[in-house]
């Protein structure tokens, strides 16, 4: 019984995954990884939306008894929990077919399709998840019932009480799914995960506290729900931000909606899952906050219709083989004219593409780039590739922003190189990966903010290997390009040492060495010979 406790104790979420992973591998009919995920990710919002309930049920009867009402009185249950009842804190009132108290229980054999009635339930009760949902995603794939039964009871396992340091959970399994699951599931396919550390360094930066915030490649809304975190722990609310967002892939659009109504964020993503830049579906609206992670040197994104679009009007149509500029336009052409800034992750690549010169020369021109920050390897999981941070800003020119008085900044960029912020390596991954720490993610924001600030002087403002800034001028001189690398100072440290001294040292340990291996074989002959033995 002991051993059982620990071991209770000591399982993680990975590993409740990792044997529902299993339990739908040995699985027949249990389908292609999309579907095994829709599956997965479904049931996770069962349960999460059904212990929601729960707490909020609780909470609710805690209230109601503190102001002397009777709780098991069939006129309050009636008024406070029956049909049409509503939660003051946005709980969801779930009809009975939909409460995973009700579902765990169901036998194995009812279990398919008792599910899919609880999907259906759902979609007709609560407007807000209309859609979310795809029809018979458990009859139509319809697991033997041992089978799902053993999965629903590893879900069960889940909880938020349990698991509450993960700050989006939904999110947590959506990546893990991609990275045990998704062998060809490629940031082409839009099937990339964005770290929790590299979003709090995005939202630290640019600060999205109030106003409309927007992401047009969104996925699973893990940048809405990080976002909506650190606003919660710098502001205390996320009322006063407006969320939008637009997925072309309809699985993951479906799970963002699911995503932020569990949590209970306001958001418009568009009316259905598709293209932004083919039918973007908040044309003519801007936006104070942009925050993204496109798909890295997507190939497959233009039309012959996107030639001659409003977004790159000012510019000149980017390249049909790679949507790397596309994604920058689209999104300062939907950054609010006065004060909107943009945060957002692109390949290396993109800081000096030969055929997206004459894009990028006029945005610098244009005073549109604020900071370029390369960031170390191997923050994310599907990739070990090296990316860059930009930040754009539609107003350089300073004043008041968010408590602190900025400084003119036009024609300057703020170079960060990051890669060296390697020693942070994750614990228990099966491949090599770091992190951004908290004290790194908020040195990286003092940076680029006191550079923002009125009293810095931007001609003098760097230090070697790490940071500095640069004006236009020398932009110019250095034919556009944007890589810190040719901006920042890196030290070489070979000049730095004296060789003969460290030869002198080196030598001496060498002898050291030599001297200690000829003692050790002389004990070592020593023994054999008191045994007998003469290995001279």
């Amino acid at each position: 019984m002991a051993k059982a406790k620990k071991e209770d104790k000591e399982l993680n979420l990975d590993q409740i995954l990792f044997k529902c992973r299993d339990h739908l591998r040995a699985a027949r009919n249990s389908g292609s990884f999309f579907e095994k995920r829709d599956m997965m990710l479904t049931l996770v919002f069962l349960r999460f939306i059904g212990e929601k309930y729960e707490d909020g049920v609780e909470a609710l009867k805690q209230k109601l008894i503190s102001e002397g009402l009777d709780v098991e009185d069939k006129n309050v249950q009636e008024a406070f929990f029956g049909e049409g009842a509503t939660f003051a804190d946005g709980t969801y009132n779930l009809p009975p077919e939909a409460r995973w108290s009700y579902l765990k229980d169901v036998s194995a054999a009812k279990l398919n399709v008792a599910l899919d009635t609880a999907l259906v339930k759902i979609a007709e009760q609560i407007k807000t998840l209309e859609g979310c949902f795809v029809k018979g995603t458990f009859t139509t794939r319809n697991l033997a019932p041992n089978d799902i039964k053993k999965v629903v009871d590893e879900v069960n396992k889940i909880s938020h009480k349990k698991f509450g340091q993960e700050k989006d959970l939904i999110g947590h399994v959506y990546e893990y799914f991609l990275k045990e699951f998704a062998v060809n599931a490629t940031k082409e396919e839009g099937e990339f995960y964005t770290p929790h550390d590299v979003v709090q360094l995005i939202a630290t930066m640019i600060e999205p506290f109030d106003g409309t915030l927007y992401d047009p490649c969104c996925g699973s809304g893990g940048m809405f729900i990080q976002s909506a975190e650190l606003i919660k722990s710098k502001q205390g609310s996320i009322d006063k931000v407006n969320v939008y967002g637009q997925e072309k892939e309809p699985a993951t659009y479906r799970l963002a909606k699911m995503n932020l109504a569990l949590r209970g964020i306001s958001h418009n993503l568009g009316d259905i899952a598709d293209s932004s830049f083919l039918n973007d579906q908040h044309k003519g609206l801007y936006f104070n906050y942009i925050m993204a992670n496109p798909p890295f040197n997507l190939k497959s994104w233009y039309d012959d219709n996107l030639k001659n679009d409003a977004r790159w009007a000012d510019y000149v149509t980017p390249p049909e083989s790679n949507a790397n500029y596309a994604w920058i336009l689209h999104m300062l052409y939907h950054l609010h004219k006065n004060n909107g800034v943009a945060g957002f992750l692109l390949a290396n690549g993109a800081l000096n593409d030969s055929d997206t010169l004459e894009i990028r020369k006029k945005l610098i021109q244009n005073d549109k780039v604020e900071a370029i920050v390369v960031l170390p390897r191997e923050l994310f999981i599907t990739t070990d590739i090296s990316v860059t941070l930009w930040i754009l800003n539609q107003n350089k020119k300073g004043g008041e922003y968010h408590n602190r008085k900025l400084r003119k900044r036009e024609h300057e960029i703020l170079f960060m190189d990051l890669r060296q912020w390697t020693e942070n390596a994750v614990k228990n991954e099966n491949k090599k990966k770091v992190r951004l720490i908290p004290e790194q993610i908020e040195k990286a924001a003092e940076i680029y903010h006191t550079w923002q600030t009125e009293g810095t002087d931007g001609t003098k403002y760097e230090v070697p290997e790490l940071y500095r800034s640069v004006g236009i001028n020398e932009i110019e001189e250095k034919g556009w390009t944007l890589a810190p690398s040719k901006y920042i100072e890196f030290v070489d440290h070979d000049l730095q040492i004296d060789y003969k001294k460290e030869m002198s040292r080196i030598q001496n340990e060498m002898k050291d060495l030599l001297k200690n291996e000829r003692e050790s074989q002389k004990k070592l002959a020593a023994a054999f010979k008191g045994i007998g033995f003469d290995i001279e």
